[in-house]
């Protein structure tokens, strides 16, 4: 009977880590902060570009969007953001003058609603925290 006792306790203890893990009532990852890219200044309103901000105004309004895959969830797969999980961040298109493509540049936002933004110009490479207060 003692030796049942301990394989039992491991599988329940799995058992219920993963009821945890598939009902998100388990540890969850915090929500990260702009700040904690390292090396990665914030982006200003003269390095910023005017058509990222209008694209932050339509993010803000709810849409319309001009490309399909605003709003399609933003994975993270480089790992460049801060650890969140699935979901959380969101990707939308900052239109290239002269592109005949959706082109390199993003926005990024994290959570719903967004509480932190990232800019980035060669798509996903590099990001730069930004803060939508700058533009006022």
């Amino acid at each position: 009977m003692r030796r049942l006792v301990i394989p039992v306790l491991i599988l329940l203890i799995g058992a219920a880590t993963l009821w945890q893990q598939n009902t998100g009532k388990g540890p969850s990852v915090p929500a990260p902060r702009a700040d904690r890219i390292p090396g990665q200044p914030a982006a200003s309103l003269t390095d910023f570009p005017a058509e990222a901000w209008a694209t932050l105004d339509l993010i803000e309004r709810g849409g319309p969007f001009p490309y399909g895959r605003d709003g399609s969830v933003f994975r993270n797969r480089e790992g460049h953001l801060p650890a969140a999980e699935r979901g959380y961040y969101r990707e939308y298109t900052v239109p290239t003058p002269g592109a005949t493509d959706r082109g390199a540049r993003r926005l990024v936002s994290g959570g719903t609603p967004p509480t932190v933004w990232y800019y980035t110009d060669d798509h996903y490479r590099s990001f730069r925290p930004i803060d939508p207060e700058d533009r006022h």
